[in-house]
């Protein structure tokens, strides 16, 4: 009896180990003290659909067992879901948090005539799941988490010195937890693939958009959702460098990363450097990244950055890098495509690498953004004194709708905004 509970034990870690290394294996080793996912979970990354409150309570624990983060909430949804972010660092950048925030700020004023200090670590916004039902990168966002905190690897410790990470992992936890709660009730033991069966197939509204139905890439700039607003907030305190936007696509598919389609609009909204050089320069990151993994991807041919309020297009008006990732869907746990099976936790995988990709990628090339943040407001201000238009002036006798438009205003930290 004890030979058998000995090699059930041994069997259990062995696919643990198996399954942890699918995700993990390139950045051992990790902090024994440090609980993965897997093992505060109860089950393997990919194995099921994680609850929002699971992922917020993964986090936390993170933060408590790890000197190189803190977990902040920064908002509540319409049905009072956390809204938070894991902040990681090294321990000193952590505790020096206030002073790299002011002098970051400092560094982009354009009144500031000091030269900018490259030293200065990067802001980073890993930020997953504003659709619900594309439920890939919130667990991706787990396993960067764990990784970040966790892993001794050379590399994640140049991340964590050169880049205070914030990681958004459900930007959307209404629409997630609705969707969950269907993938997880319609699993099946064994998998079924079928495309037809329900677990593949919510029933309306599913969970791509909030408590009150709203698509919340459409909402940073309309601000309308507690959601966006306590993101804003944040945002305008931090101006990050680079923001992640992570998100699904049709099941047929494979994996889209930016340069977006090139006609995709006839007049760009964002300046050319950065749908050109800083673009180009981090697709070569996603595409190596994603090649040491035998992931198929493509770019340039579909999407586009028009609309000024998507998760991948705000941080560009605002001197940043904002970064669209498309993965197709597996609609659960496993689904049968024209090319073969495709796995939860497959797609999990790729959004993971595509993150680290972006740490490297940005830390990599640190002055340049600095430089390239630094640059984008002092041509505000340099093409601001060439325009004849000096400021605008508006009259509405209804004075709600007057509020309601200064507001927006100043959510957006609309310069000179004043009223009478």
């Amino acid at each position: 009896m004890k030979k058998l509970v000995l090699l059930l034990s041994l069997l259990i870690v062995a696919v643990s180990a198996t399954a942890q290394d699918y995700f993990l294996k390139r950045y051992t080793p990790f902090q024994a003290n440090i609980s993965t996912p897997e093992a505060f979970l109860g089950y393997g990354i990919g194995e099921q659909h994680t609850r929002h409150d699971l992922i917020v309570a993964y986090l936390s624990s993170v933060a408590q067992q790890s000197e190189r983060a803190k977990l902040i909430e920064y908002g509540r949804t319409h049905e009072g879901r956390k809204l938070v972010m894991l902040v990681v660092s090294t321990p000193d950048n952590l505790a020096r948090l206030d002073e790299i925030q002011s002098e970051h700020l400092k560094s982009i004023d354009p009144s500031n005539s000091s030269q900018t200090d490259t030293q200065l670590p990067l802001i980073i916004n890993l930020a997953y799941n504003v659709h619900g039902n594309e439920p890939s990168s919130s667990e991706a966002a787990l396993l960067a988490a764990y990784t970040l905190a966790a892993s001794d690897h050379a590399e994640v410790q140049d991340y964590l010195k050169n880049a205070v990470i914030f990681i958004d992992p459900t930007i959307n936890p209404d629409g997630r937890d609705r969707h969950t709660y269907w993938a997880n009730m319609y699993k099946a033991s064994p998998l079924v693939a079928d495309p037809q069966d329900a677990e593949h197939n919510e029933y309306w509204p599913g969970g791509r958009t909030n408590h009150y139905w709203f698509d919340l890439n459409r909402d940073w700039i309309l601000a309308v959702n507690p959601e966006s607003q306590g993101k804003l907030n944040w945002y305008h305190q931090w101006y990050p460098n680079v923001v992640t936007d992570f998100h699904e696509m049709g099941t047929q598919s494979t994996y889209f990363f930016e340069p977006m389609k090139t006609n995709g609009s006839l007049d760009p909204i964002m300046p050319k450097e950065n749908y050109e050089d800083l673009n180009e320069m981090f697709g070569g990151y996603f595409s190596k990244a994603l090649d040491s993994i035998g992931s198929f991807y493509f770019s340039r041919e579909v999407f586009d950055g028009t609309y000024p309020g998507y998760g991948s297009s705000y941080p560009d008006l605002q001197g940043g890098l904002g970064l669209l990732f498309e993965q197709a869907s597996s609609r659960g746990l496993k689904q049968t495509t024209a090319f073969g099976e495709i796995t939860f936790a497959f797609t999990i995988r790729n959004q993971f690498v595509s993150s680290m990709a972006t740490l490297k990628a940005a830390t990599e090339n640190k002055a340049f953004m600095r430089n390239y943040q630094r640059d984008f407001f002092k041509s505000a201000l340099s093409r601001a004194a060439k325009n004849p238009v000096k400021a605008y002036a508006f009259s509405e006798p209804d004075r709600n709708k007057a509020k309601a438009f200064l507001t927006l205003m100043e959510r957006h930290q609309g310069s000179g905004t004043q009223r009478r």
